[in-house]
């Protein structure tokens, strides 16, 4: 078994330590530790992060691999920093059944750039009508334990409370994707002075805070677990605090775009900046971070969308929604949260590693930086500064919002259980 010595290293953004990985293991943290024969990283004050849990990833595989597949979306994860990413139920076929979610799952097996969690289905399908076979998913080789039609609302109430109900029997977790249809039908971008400027549909923020409401009552009334997937409005943020408040078992995750951007982007016409939900204002993006400082947003989860040239390299209305983001993930967190002095690095350790990791089950994973526990890491530059080129990605698509911007930091390592994934800012 092999042995690594990072020197000098940042734990979780505090003095600098040494951190020695022997096997797949830490075997020790200190200062002036040494190891014959052990293999030196000299992290010359870089910071030393667990590695990073992405609680929302699309993988697009099966059936969407000129999108991307497990192996170039893992790939990516591990470029960005990430040990584990869940992979959402939206391909084709769709992950409703135990067969698909043990197909991604071993999929993920055999890429070894990251371990792959799938989300299964909450329904059949995703077409919101009848319940997947969630207690199989459960029971099989992958273990599902999250649940979600994201890219669709469970918009029937019914449907959710079933969901809600069936998952609390074995501790699962039911993500919504908050998105009341009727209210955006023909939607382009958030509803308001922007949209009305340039004459594209309007998405309205209650089609989100509507869901959510509902759905944090539902949760309340079963008494079961609910996580929102992309929280976008201050509105939603509220309810969110609200159910807090209340001692209801809600989690939520907020997104890097929608800290970062405005809905003041689209005035490009740039699909780049296409996304669902849609970028908000600056009023939205301003209590999103205070959200997620003070802990009424548990997560950032990066909704990896790939799609093709194709899809993206035409007119705004036909252009599909999403964005790329493993790879730029923690540098806009870096921007928005850390550099802003909202967060720490201990802070952001814990909103990326240890509570999704917690959320998702993703055992082994999101876990101290001490002797005796897995070694999945990530160590960051965070000196660095450098504009970002899609053309470096992993990821084997490119629609990134962030082309030619300059953003902070960089991931130079990345071990999956001692293993390098990431080395020297190349993959392994």
């Amino acid at each position: 078994m092999s042995k690594i010595l990072i020197r000098g290293a940042k734990v979780l953004g505090g003095e600098p330590q040494d951190v020695l990985i022997d096997g797949e293991l830490i075997a020790a943290v200190g200062t002036g530790l040494s190891a014959e024969g052990a293999e030196v990283v000299e992290a010359d004050g870089k910071v030393l992060l667990p590695g990073l849990v992405d609680l929302h990833t699309h993988l697009r595989e099966p059936g969407r691999e000129d999108s991307e597949t497990v192996l170039t979306g893992t790939r990516a994860a591990a470029s960005g920093g990430f040990t584990a990413v869940f992979a959402m139920a939206n391909t084709f076929p769709v992950a409703d059944t135990a067969g698909v979610v043990e197909q991604v799952w071993r999929l993920g097996k055999e890429s070894g750039y990251c371990d792959v969690r799938p989300i299964g289905a909450v329904t059949v399908g995703l077409e919101g009508k009848k319940l997947a076979e969630l207690g199989a998913m459960h029971d099989s080789a992958a273990q599902v334990s999250v649940f979600s039609d994201d890219g669709k609302c469970v918009d029937d109430a019914v449907i959710m409370r079933r969901a809600l109900e069936y998952v609390k029997a074995f501790g699962g977790v039911v993500a919504q994707h908050a998105q009341e249809p009727r209210l955006t039908e023909g939607a382009q971008m958030n509803e308001g002075v922007v949209s009305a400027e340039l004459g594209l549909g309007g998405w309205p923020a209650v089609a989100e805070e509507s869901i959510i409401a509902r759905d944090v009552l539902l949760a309340e009334h079963v008494g079961s677990r609910l996580h929102v997937c992309h929280l976008s409005t201050a509105g939603s943020v509220e309810i969110v605090r609200w159910a807090k408040s209340r001692g209801i078992d809600v989690t939520a995750e907020v997104c890097p775009h929608h800290l970062l951007l405005t809905e003041e982007m689209v005035r490009t016409y740039n699909p780049a900046y296409k996304v669902n939900p849609p970028l908000r204002t600056e009023r939205d993006v301003r209590a999103l971070r205070e959200a997620l400082a003070d802990g009424t947003i548990d997560i950032v989860a990066t909704d990896h969308a790939p799609h093709p040239q194709e899809d993206k390299d035409c007119e705004w209305a036909a252009a599909a929604m999403g964005m790329v983001g493993l790879e730029t993930a923690l540098s806009v967190v870096q921007e928005t949260m850390v550099e802003t002095g909202l967060l720490d690095w201990a802070a952001v350790a814990d909103r990326m590693s240890f509570t999704p990791a917690r959320i998702g089950g993703a055992t082994g994973h999101g876990r101290p930086v001490a002797a005796g526990e897995p070694a999945n890491l990530t160590l960051v530059d965070t000196a660095y500064r450098g504009q970002v080129d899609p053309a470096r990605f992993a990821s084997r698509s490119r629609n990134t919002p962030y082309e030619g911007r300059e953003l902070p930091g960089r991931v130079t390592h990345t071990w999956l259980r001692g293993k390098a994934t990431l080395m020297d800012g190349k993959l392994t």
